[in-house]
């Protein structure tokens, strides 16, 4: 493929579910010209209860998958898969890999009493990944960290999943309020859609940092540094949605609750 024709190759964005989809607003905010895909892999999710093996090999069969029919960068819109898979995505593949992680460093920065809370899948706060990331700070600040098992799975349910994710974050929260934070990372893309929720449990004045934008930022910068930005300025974005869902009608369902439209989603078999 020629380098204008790459230039107009979509970007393909992954997750174990539906969390990623908060990264796909970012960018299409961010760059509204770029054509996206948008891969679920529901039938694997979430990916923070596998080992790291089938992280591993799920994250490297679907971004060969998203590399073979024509993406030109690879966003892995998940921290699990990012700690378990990035270095070796990268190793493997010749397209820029954009990975997610924790805002630590800015929380630690922000926070002005250096209380700082973290809520993150058990696979996350766990991983050695983290650790690395966390250790440079903790001269710094006092990290809370909470795991959030459950969370996930009721944002990947259909139906009305309000009161036992309100009885979660309840949970979650405790050690945080306890703790007296003033910042609050979300160390999860699913989070993102429970933050109006997070936040109305806190604070008015606690700082809730988000990762999706600053993705979306690293993505335009990678394209731009390659020269691979879209020419294009479409009337309407190209999105494809695609899915490893056994179930496609509720995984469409799930999917267009959480984008506020109703979406066409298209079965994998991968």
């Amino acid at each position: 493929m020629n380098s204008q024709g790459m230039c107009a190759a979509p970007i393909g964005v992954f997750d174990s579910g539906v969390g990623g989809l908060s990264v796909l607003n970012a960018i299409s905010a961010e760059l509204p010209q770029e054509h996206l895909v948008y891969f679920a892999d529901t039938a694997y999710a979430p990916y923070g209860d596998r080992s790291d093996t089938e992280i591993i090999n799920r994250s490297l069969k679907v971004t060969e998958y998203l590399v073979n029919t024509g993406c030109k960068a690879i966003v892995i819109a998940c921290n699990t898969a990012t700690a378990a898979a990035v270095r070796l995505l990268r190793e493997q593949l010749d397209v820029p890999i954009i990975g997610i992680e924790p805002g630590i460093k800015p929380a630690v920065h922000l926070s002005v009493n250096k209380r700082v809370g973290v809520l993150g899948t058990r696979y996350t706060v766990t991983s050695d990944k983290f650790k690395r990331l966390v250790e440079p700070y903790k001269q710094q600040a006092e990290i809370i960290i909470q795991a959030c098992p459950g969370l996930v799975e009721h944002l990947e349910m259909p139906g009305d999943q309000h009161q036992a994710i309100s009885a979660l974050l309840d949970r979650f929260l405790a050690p945080m309020i306890e703790a007296e934070v003033d910042t609050l990372v979300l160390g999860c893309t699913h989070y993102s859609f429970l933050r109006d929720r997070i936040q109305a449990r806190l604070a008015s004045n606690l700082v809730i940092l988000d990762t999706p934008a600053a993705v979306a930022r690293e993505l335009k910068r990678r394209l731009t540094e390659l020269d691979l930005l879209s020419v294009d300025t479409p009337i309407d974005q190209s999105i494809q949605y695609l899915s490893t869902s056994t179930n496609m009608e509720l995984a469409r369902q799930v999917m267009s609750g959480l984008l506020g439209k109703n979406i066409k989603l298209n079965q994998v078999t991968e």
